[in-house]
């Protein structure tokens, strides 16, 4: 009888739980898709791995799409953001500055956020870099994290939009798990601590 609860008990936090990543997936799918109004004042464009000096393929994608964004947008800024973290030589934010130089992106344009060790971190010491007359903002990042970005963004009083840039396949099941958790962190820390 004991055994026979358990596993009914396991059963319904099993299907608790799948439902809740269900949730999460939508949420996530909702913000893949979105379309970045044209010549925005400034993109942030949010650091990810470097292993070494060499972005990671999650960020090298980002890099990639503010790229293309700020060769068909010619007065953009780009804001990058990205600290330096254990195993990379370079902050994330240098990388980002380098690869967006051999991109054709003209250095005087690149603003860097070298500080920054979380996405809570990449918005809040970005938005002190914003040229004080900007208006119209973009955050770039892969599609699983876009969600989460855009809602921290606006919690910290931040107004912009979203550049989903291609999550790579190799990436796809470590970044959505991960992010999966990290949604739900932002959430405790906000709805029952007060972030």
């Amino acid at each position: 009888m004991r055994n026979k609860r358990r596993f009914w008990l396991i059963y319904f936090f099993m299907i608790i739980g799948l439902l809740y990543i269900g949730v999460l997936q939508v949420k996530i799918s909702q913000y893949s898709d979105l379309k970045a109004p044209r010549k925005a004042d400034y993109l942030i464009v949010l650091g990810a791995r470097v292993k070494g000096e060499i972005p990671s393929s999650v960020l090298a994608s980002r890099i990639k799409t503010a790229a293309r964004y700020l060769t068909e947008n010619k007065d953009t800024i780009v804001i990058a953001s990205g600290g330096q973290g254990p195993g990379e030589a370079i902050s994330e934010a240098e990388a980002i500055r380098r690869e967006l130089i051999k991109q054709g992106i003209n250095e005087s344009r690149i603003l860097l956020e070298n500080r920054s060790t979380n996405t809570y971190e990449n918005i809040k010491f970005s938005n002190r870099l914003i040229p004080p007359k900007a208006k119209l903002g973009i955050v770039v990042t892969n599609t699983f994290h876009l969600y989460r970005a855009l809602s921290i963004a606006d919690y910290q009083g931040l107004s912009v939009k979203g550049l989903p840039a291609v999550t790579p396949w190799s990436a796809v099941l470590k970044s959505y798990s991960r992010e999966y958790l990290a949604i739900t962190k932002f959430y405790l820390e906000r709805y029952m601590f007060g972030f």
